[in-house]
This record gives C-alpha cells, structure tokens and sequence, in this order.
C-alpha cells in the first residue's frame, strides 16, 4: 500500500503541469540525499512575453525536495549566473548547522559567478511542509521550492491519510529581471516597481492574457481526500486562497500540527506554509484555485491581479469544446483585516504545550518602515526628497560585505558588528498613532546584534509602527520555531495584554503576521547555537533594513556547540 501511493505521488507530480524531484526513504532507517542544484538562467515566456530568469537545474518553480525525519540532506549549489548566490532552507532548525542557514553575509559569504557550495545537514524532529529559496538579493523571485518532509517510516499523518497530495507554491511575476527592479529601487530610494501577476506553481492562470494554455490543473477522483501543502513564496505580497465549493480543513502550517478547523479561505504571508485537506464530493467538473493579495497598508500600490490553478475531476489538462468554464471562488477584500485577524485566530496545538520558562530576556521590538534624509549627490524619490528604509527597535540593518556575522563570531574578528542592538526601542512613542514625530522617522544604519545565553528563554513583543505606512509584517526568525502567544491591535500594553496570552496551547510557527497597526508576542528557548537571522519576509523591506541578528553562544560541551565550518564555505 505504501508503496503504491508513493507511486501515484510520483507520477502525479512529474506530469504536464509540475515538475519535481522526489526523494522517499524506502526502509525506517535515516537516508543520506544528495542533490545538485545548478543555478542558471532559464528563457521562460509568461503573460506573452519571453525572457531569461535565474531557475535551478532549469525549473520554475525549482526541484521539490521530499525526504522523512531524521534524514540528512546534501546539497551542492553551483553558480552559473552572473549574480552572488546563497540558498536558505526555510523553517529547518539547523541544529548546530548554522554554517549551513544560507542568508549572505550572515552565516556565509556567498557563492560567487563560478563558485560552489555544498550545505549539509539533518533534519531532527520535524515533518510538514517547508520550503527553500535564494537568500541574495532578489534572487528569491525564481529561485525557490518545496522541502516536504514525511513522518518516519514507522509514524503516520495525525489526521487522516489523503489519496494524494499537491504541493502549490504561490510565487511572484514580474515581466523584467527582478534584480533590475530592485536595483533601481536602491538606485533612487523609492519603492519598487510591483509584480505583473501571481502564480501557482509557475504559471499565472488564464485570467491573464496568454496564459489560458499554461493553467496548472491538480486531478482528483471523486470522493478522496486531499492535502495540499501551500506555499507563500512571494516575494512581496501575503496572498489569500480559496477553492470554489470546496472547504479546507487546514491541519498543520509552517511545519507543525494543529488543531484542525474549517475554512473557506486560508491566508498566508511570505515565507509561511499551510497544509489543508480537501474532500472532492462536489459535481464532477472543473474548479478554480484562486490567489489574490491582502494589502493592508493605506494608499500603497500593489499587484491587485488573481492567480488560477484548476482542480479537475475529470483529469483534463485542456478543457473540452463546450465544457462550461470552472467556478470561481468568493475571495475576501484586498484589505479585509478582519478576515486575517479571524484566521489567525483559529491556529492552535492539537494538545496542551509545555512552554519554556522561566522567562529569562524579555525583548520589545518595534517594527515597521522610516525615511532616510537625502544627502548631497543622492537621488531619493521618497516622499519630500528623502529615501524609503526601515528598522527594528529604530536600527536599519546594514549587512556587512568582508565577512559574514557567522566567521567574525566564531573567528573574534572586530568590526564586522557590534553586540549591541537594544533590548527595547531607544525612544518610547505613540507606535500606531496617527502624527508621529519626523524626529522619529529616521532610524540609524548599523549591524548590530543581540546576544543570548545557550538555553535561555526569549520572550519577544514583536510592536508594529505607523510610521510612513502601517503595514502587516511577516516576521520570520531563522533556526528557531517559536510558540504564538498572543496578537492585538494597537500599542502593546504590558499588564493589559498579558491576560490575553494562550499559554495553553499557543500554535507553534515559524514566521508570524504582525498585525497592521497591532502586535504579536513569541516565545522560544535558544537551545541552538548560532547567529541567527530576524526579518521580515516582504523581500523590500529586509533589503530597506528591517531586520536584526541573534547570536546564541555555545552552551556545554559539544552537543550544545556549533559545528566547525565546513572546508568549502565560500570566501568574501
């Protein structure tokens, strides 16, 4: 039985409209899997337009990658394009691996036109849906795909088995080079060009012109179950999703479990997952898929187009003559909140959750956009001549470029950073009111870190600002899953708030939606040595600086101490 349903996952996923490797271990015991990624430039034609993109081993989206827990994976990345290149491996602990984390010039330099690097690591207590995707500049527009990790041979699914399974990777178009784009943004110090259109799985659908041949069609029989494992691979845009007459029951996201809930829509930032059963019990004929953006800043441009797929019961890549076109989905308002703040609310652990504590740091971080004064020689093209950045606790993250944060760490070279990112902001202010002070709008440049006890308990107040634009910002914290204990509106209130912690059982994530105008408050143990990367994962705004590092020091003896770097880690 086993394996014929890897059978039928195999042929499903390496038919006309996905293109995947995978990799299933056949026996209990871990397996090694080695893979070559090859980046290279791939002429690809979307929305009646053709042009060179930055692809892995020429696939858009790239390779699927499926192995079990407790699995090792090797991979070796070699550099044919023209650019600097890191790969990241999104949501995967890295234990005592940070070497292999992927964000340039944070725990590597990166692999340079020409180059080669192999990353190495296990994968220890995990299963679900993550994903990887290039951690260089733009480069993540193309470069991206699936990392699903399968229970243990002897284990099972906590819910019930589905017939099949899809990964659909949501991605980001743009009809010129996504590099270029972001280059003429840093250029002129105003925001970037938006995206053309969305995707899934590689193609836009046939709501946009010249794409009706290339909609991605998911087949199913009536009456089975199906997962789907969702991907927000966008690089600047959280994105809603729904399936006509379909309601999903979502069971785990970002590669954790939880207490299953129903749902007609699901809505997901940049970086995060969420895996949803389906039953096809409606009539047998064509359904959309359909993808559109949540904006929730004020008056700020963004791709207001939809993406398609098509689930089909009949198994039709093409319609037939005469077939009547599929049902399209109610989807939310671009700027329904309350729809978000709704779903968000619903994630919780299937059971009670053990929290770490005592709590030993208690952080507060503001997040959010600001402006840089223009100065002599520069052009700036934001608002009333100054230049679009943004900061954390009012520090815009300035990557260093002679040595990554990782190799000065380990190494005790000065200069690369200083260890001294503040445990609040400088300046307490009104965070979400509506005239906040210019005074407070320019934040300072600066590669700074905060340091942490191995095995110390962090209890982190994520506070979004109002400044320039409110907006919702997708947190991701690299090597870490971190437990969700609250979210709100408005300026975080220490004693008030407090009483609205779930410390029962908060969901377990990896990446967290601050709200617009609100707050979210995480907490983890930092039991992983390393330097650890905090950013938010709209791809503008870590390039603008919103972003800090964690260095968590060795603790005792060498399971709680960093792995010596690999010999082939590249050179700045």
């Amino acid at each position: 039985m086993e394996t014929d349903r890897r059978s039928s996952i195999a042929r499903l996923l390496s038919s006309c409209f996905f293109l995947a490797f995978l990799v299933h271990s056949s026996n209990s015991k871990a397996e090694v899997h080695h893979h070559d990624f090859i980046i290279q430039e791939t002429p690809v034609k979307r929305l009646c337009k053709s042009h060179n993109i930055i692809t892995v081993n020429g696939q858009f989206p790239g390779p699927t990658i499926v192995v079990r827990d407790g699995d090792t994976l090797i991979v070796t990345v070699v550099n044919r394009v023209q650019y600097n290149v890191t790969v990241h491996w999104h949501g995967i602990r890295q234990i005592r691996t940070a070497w292999s984390d992927g964000p340039e010039f944070v725990t590597q330099c990166p692999v340079k036109p020409g180059g080669t690097f192999t990353y190495r690591f296990t994968i220890k207590d995990q299963e679900g849906t993550l994903w990887w995707h290039a951690h260089s500049s733009w480069l993540r527009a193309t470069v991206y795909g699936a990392l699903i990790i399968h229970p243990k041979e002897e284990n099972s699914f906590p819910f019930l088995q589905p017939k099949r399974e899809y990964p659909i990777l949501l991605g980001e178009w743009w009809d010129q080079n996504p590099i270029d784009v972001i280059h003429e943004a840093i250029r002129t110090g105003s925001s970037p060009t938006i995206s053309d259109a969305f995707t899934i799985n590689g193609q836009p659908g046939d709501l946009y012109n010249c794409s009706s041949k290339e909609i991605n069609t998911f087949p199913v029989n009536p009456g089975e179950t199906v997962l789907l494992r969702v991907i927000n691979a966008a690089l600047n845009t959280e994105l809603f999703v729904s399936i006509a007459g379909h309601p999903m029951v979502v069971v785990a996201a970002d590669a954790s479990y939880i207490k299953p809930f129903s749902t007609s829509v699901i809505m997901l930032a940049p970086g995060q997952t969420t895996d949803v059963l389906i039953t096809a019990n409606q009539p047998a004929t064509r359904y959309y898929i359909a993808a559109r953006a949540y904006s929730s800043a004020e008056s700020l441009p963004f791709d207001n187009t939809t993406a398609t797929a098509i689930l089909d019961y009949d198994c039709n890549c093409l319609p037939e003559p005469n077939q009547p076109p599929p049902a399209l989905p109610i989807l939310p308002a671009f700027n329904d909140t309350l729809t978000v703040a709704s779903f968000s609310a619903a994630f919780r652990s299937p059971t009670f959750v053990k929290l770490p504590g005592p709590v030993d740091e208690h952080l507060f971080f503001t997040v959010g956009l600001g402006l840089f004064d223009c100065l002599p020689g520069q052009i700036c093209g934001g608002p009333n001549q100054t230049r679009l950045t943004s900061s954390i606790n009012n520090y815009s993250f300035v990557l260093p470029s002679s040595l990554s944060i990782l190799q000065a760490h380990q190494l005790g070279v000065p200069g690369i950073f200083t260890p001294d990112f503040p445990a609040k902001p400088p300046v307490e202010f009104d965070y979400t009111g509506k005239n906040i002070g210019r005074e407070l709008w320019q934040p300072e440049p600066a590669t700074k870190v905060y340091k942490l006890k191995f095995g110390s308990v962090v209890e982190l107040v994520l506070q979004g600002t109002n400044i320039v634009a409110a907006e919702n910002h997708p947190i991701h914290l690299h090597g870490y899953n971190f437990y969700i204990l609250a979210e709100g509106y408005g300026n975080f209130d220490p004693v008030k708030d407090r009483e609205k912690f779930n410390l029962f059982d908060p969901p377990l994530r990896n990446t967290v939606g601050v709200p617009v105008k609100g707050w979210a408050v995480i907490r983890f143990e930092a039991d992983n040595p390393g330097v650890w990367l905090l950013h938010c994962h709209l791809d503008v705004h870590i390039t603008w600086g919103l972003a800090m590092a964690f260095v968590v020091e060795d603790g005792l003896g060498e399971l709680e101490a960093l792995e010596p770097p690999p010999v082939d880690l590249p050179l700045c």
